[in-house]
């Protein structure tokens, strides 16, 4: 199966979860931002927000552009019910990245933390790159997690978690969960630059700081962890979670003052066509 957004249908079929997925807004909310601030252009007329989850940002990119028709996409109907709740003048679209086409040539497409949930980005972004017309512009951005201690863990733990430290899980959920989607800077830039008029291409640590018991595992329950969960039997499920949990806070310990820091790379790219 090909995966699609945090927002949408992982591994096993199930939904994702908006309550969990939220729990972390403010945090999720800054990279949005700050992938929004870098967009150079001034009075587009259609704007896609590509797995667009609850319509937080949506609301928001309609709000900049207020003269523009501004949709977000998303696989999960339970996310897009979720956006439709609040008033606003987005249209919610239904639709899997993997194949989607936009009713209108777009002036942006707007992927903030999707992409590494489709595989082949080889194929991914230079299809996405030429719905775009001259002048339109492609906005990304996605989490550089693979290297990251809690995703290493999060792999470990299938590999060697079990009693004994036998493995956890199938082989194919142990496969699936090993792909590493999302490649390195220069990747972006080499496939882009050619027919690029504008190319921003950077990359941003976040410190977050974390409250409560089992702050990170809280954090990736919401996203990277759901293809794991609910892909595992439930005593698999609760085997794992187990020694995952402990894995977690020995990495990522509580703080004194009860506070666990979590730094948090991410990967941006802003290209306009020539």
């Amino acid at each position: 199966m090909t995966q699609a957004a945090p927002h949408q249908r992982d591994l096993a079929g199930e939904s994702w979860d908006p309550g969990q997925y939220l729990k972390f807004s403010d945090h999720r909310l800054r990279p949005a931002l700050d992938l929004m601030g870098r967009i150079p252009l001034e009075n587009p007329e259609a704007v896609f927000d590509l797995g667009c989850g609850s319509g937080n940002v949506t609301r928001l990119l309609a709000d900049r552009w207020p003269d523009a028709d501004v949709a977000g996409m998303d696989n999960s109907p339970e996310m897009l019910a979720q956006a439709a709740s609040t008033a606003s003048r987005v249209r919610w679209l239904e639709g899997d990245l993997a194949d989607w086409q936009p009713d209108r040539t777009p002036s942006i497409l707007y992927s903030n933390a999707v992409i590494q949930w489709v595989p082949d980005h080889h194929e991914l972004v230079p299809r996405i790159w030429e719905m775009l017309p001259s002048g339109g512009c492609l906005a990304v951005q996605a989490p550089l997690s693979w290297d990251m201690r809690s995703h290493q863990l999060m792999r470990e733990t299938l590999d060697n978690g079990g009693a004994g430290g036998e493995t956890i899980g199938s082989t194919e959920l142990r496969t699936a969960v090993g792909n590493r989607w999302v490649q390195d800077p220069d990747f972006y830039y080499d496939m882009l630059a050619p027919d690029a008029d504008h190319l921003d291409v950077w990359t941003t640590e976040y410190q977050h700081v974390l409250t409560g018991d089992d702050a990170v595992l809280e954090w990736v329950t919401g996203t990277g962890l759901r293809p794991i969960l609910n892909g595992l039997e439930d005593g698999e499920r609760e085997v794992y979670l187990d020694e995952y949990r402990r894995r977690l806070n020995n990495e990522y310990p509580k703080r004194a003052d009860g506070v666990t820091l979590y730094p948090f790379r991410r990967l941006f790219f802003v290209a306009v066509r020539k």
